[in-house]
């Protein structure tokens, strides 16, 4: 079970700590699409919370649209529109995925109980399948401009994983820009999925929300620094830079002493090398970190341990998507 911890010293607000870290267990999958949350009355044992402020980040959840309540039952993560594949009827495909004989019989049983001849079902699933390749053919990433650097993380990610032209669009230009074009597919961080649906719904494109990876290891070793270290973080993304000071402050309260630098801020990062004896990067960022380390040599006694964190999007996700734009 996830463990969430508050710090009452902290100048965050409780539910603020809350919520990041209830979106975190869910954009990394440690709660997965059809998680049932924990019921406020354990979140309230489990934190010390009032279950009216765990209520409360519960419908903020909501409101952004990574989970829904269903009545009687809980509360429960969004399965996305696209996160589950399509599988064809062949002999070997079925002795790689055994369920999925049973997927297509489901879905082909619930149209004729709508109405539908099976020529008609064929002509959904033909249509439906048509369309998704479409999509594929255009392939966008979105992420609001404040964090714009977020897409860059997920453009070069996906560019490499995929091997296929990624397009980088502001959050705020999307419309306009999906406006130009037939059909393509939307990828964004499930942090900004409700936004990218709301934007994309009239129009003919399919969103793909993707995963963040877990940074387990990355939090073992935050858990296992000495009390009063002094810990860097160096990314491309200014939102990841936020979250990732929340997570550690409700790990490590005021035991760690965190500074935080964009790539492109040289003066912070110089500061953070001749400080720091632990710091956390990623891919993007760590030539320059690595570069400001061996300048600073001559100035420093121990040099900082560099931790690169090779990958933001889930391995899992770029599996996902793969498949999903006929890649693999």
């Amino acid at each position: 079970m996830v463990q969430f911890h508050i710090q009452t010293d902290s100048d965050i607000p409780a539910s603020t700590q809350l919520f990041n870290q209830i979106r975190f267990a869910i954009a990394s999958r440690q709660f997965p699409p059809g998680h049932r949350l924990p019921s406020t009355r354990q979140l309230a044992m489990q934190t010390g919370l009032h279950r009216n402020t765990i209520s409360k980040v519960y419908r903020q959840l909501e409101n952004t649209g990574l989970v829904e309540a269903q009545a009687g039952s809980g509360i429960y993560v969004r399965a996305q529109g696209n996160e589950v594949v399509g599988n064809k009827l062949k002999s070997p495909i079925l002795e790689e995925y055994p369920l999925a004989n049973k997927i297509v019989q489901g879905s082909i049983d619930q149209l004729l109980e709508q109405g539908c001849t099976l020529n008609q079902a064929r002509e959904l699933f033909l249509a439906e399948i048509d369309w998704r390749l479409r999509c594929s053919a255009r392939v966008v990433v979105t992420a609001p401009t404040e964090d714009i650097g977020v897409g860059e993380l997920m453009a070069k990610e996906l560019e490499q994983a995929l091997r296929i032209p990624i397009q980088l669009v502001p959050m705020e230009q999307l419309g306009t820009f999906l406006d130009q074009i037939s059909s393509g597919t939307v990828i964004t961080s499930r942090y900004f999925i409700g936004e990218a649906e709301s934007i994309s719904a009239p129009r003919s494109v399919r969103v793909i929300p993707v995963d963040i990876y877990d940074y387990s290891q990355e939090i073992q070793l935050v858990g296992g620094l000495p009390k009063d270290s002094y810990l860097g973080l160096v990314s491309l993304s200014p939102g990841m830079l936020r979250s990732t000071e929340v997570i550690i402050h409700s790990i490590r309260g005021e035991d760690l002493l965190v500074m935080t630098a964009l790539v492109s801020d040289e003066y912070k990062i110089n500061s953070i090398v001749r400080s720091a004896r632990t710091i956390f990067c990623d891919q993007p960022s760590f030539a320059t970190v690595k570069a400001a380390i061996n300048a600073a040599r001559e100035d420093i006694i121990r040099p900082p341990q560099l931790i690169c964190s090779e990958n933001y999007i889930g391995s899992k996700s770029i599996n996902l998507l793969k498949r999903e734009l006929g890649l693999g």
